[in-house]
């Protein structure tokens, strides 16, 4: 959980240069390397301000010690899921259905918690009172847990479970920004439809877009019809004034997403909008969309103009996908009590 360095601070953490010879540095006490620790974090705003760990038994306030076993199977292995909820303006946001769908996928992937769901969500919100962010997100992680460097976790004792709070700006967005057609191979529907930490070819998937110049990319599943973005989903506006989204059965099932589709259906009662579905759409249908719209917890919706350098649309930020943004945003802002829970902060 340590901020990033340069090599430079690394490689004089770590090694000392005799005469071409290396010699690696040995620690010869847990002080010493505590107080090796603690220099990372000299002189910087700490971006994680409170930890919870299962292996420890509590919450941790020093990011010296915001670590977890490297004998983990999360770590090693990818035996592990996450989830994550918005911290906005001292309430979480949709809490309890990012809890659902986290233990939906420690379900699919075959970890148990240690807790009951009652615990976890009193964890959750006892860290977030702890560490006084007002705006950020806690997320949070299911681990077959620490054991051995295996590959069956039956080695295990018990799982692991971690959560940590980060200190996050958030802002609507309303500039449009560009994607690509991704040519890393998705996941299969097994792995897509569960919040798993095996993100390799997520992340290979946005370096490429970035490489390109675009912000991030779309996946397209095997039988042609649009998946999602590597970390988002994707919704289009036809030209016939319908929002649609790509089914939720080989992708993740966003729970922003899914807010989208509840409220969206208030632009249909405005006349608006004509119709809100899910369904497939082919590349060709989907580029010859009116307007296109990244969705996802952190965004929550940002508008899409360009896609393989072709512009949606008109080219410009959509009239109906700025509608949708602020019913989004409405909702985290001054939502219902089943959306939003007050941090009880302390």
């Amino acid at each position: 959980m340590e901020a990033c360095n340069p090599a430079s601070d690394h490689k004089s953490a770590s090694v000392i240069e005799d005469g071409g010879e290396v010699k690696v540095h040995v620690f010869s006490s847990s002080s010493e390397l505590l107080e090796k620790l603690h220099e990372k974090w000299l002189g910087k705003q700490q971006p994680y301000p409170a930890m919870y760990s299962s292996i420890f038994g509590g919450i941790i306030l020093d990011p010296a010690m915001m670590v977890i076993p490297i004998d983990d199977h999360m770590v090693h292995r990818g035996h592990g899921v996450f989830d994550t909820a918005i911290i906005f303006d001292g309430y979480l946001y949709e809490l309890d259905v990012h809890l659902d769908r986290f233990l939906r996928s420690a379900s699919k992937a075959k970890i148990s918690s240690p807790f009951p769901r009652s615990t976890l969500r009193s964890i959750l919100i006892q860290l977030t009172a702890v560490s006084q962010c007002k705006k950020g997100t806690v997320r949070y992680w299911l681990s077959a847990g620490p054991g051995d460097f295996l590959l069956s976790p039956s080695g295990c004792p018990t799982p692991a479970f971690y959560a940590v709070v980060i200190n996050e700006g958030f802002s609507q967005c309303k500039e449009g920004v560009k994607v690509i057609t991704s040519t890393i191979p998705m996941k299969s529907p097994l792995f897509a439809t569960m919040k798993n930490v095996n993100y390799l070819p997520n992340v290979l998937s946005k370096m490429e877009a970035e490489e390109k110049g675009a912000f991030a990319s779309i996946w397209v599943d095997e039988e042609g019809y649009i998946a999602e973005g590597p970390n988002v989903n994707v919704a289009f506006v036809t030209h016939d004034k319908e929002l649609i989204l790509p089914c939720f059965d080989k992708i993740l099932g966003g729970c922003t997403a899914k807010r989208l589709l509840e409220l969206a259906p208030r632009l249909v009662e405005q006349g608006r909008l004509k119709g809100v579905k899910t369904g497939n759409l082919t590349v060709e249908e989907a580029k010859g969309a009116a307007e296109m719209m990244y969705v996802g917890s952190t965004l929550p919706l940002l508008p899409i103009v360009s896609w393989d350098e072709q512009p949606i649309g008109d080219g410009n930020v959509g009239e109906l996908t700025l509608a949708l943004s602020d019913l989004i945003w409405d909702d985290m802002v001054a939502g219902p009590e089943t959306q939003r829970l007050c941090v009880p902060y302390l």
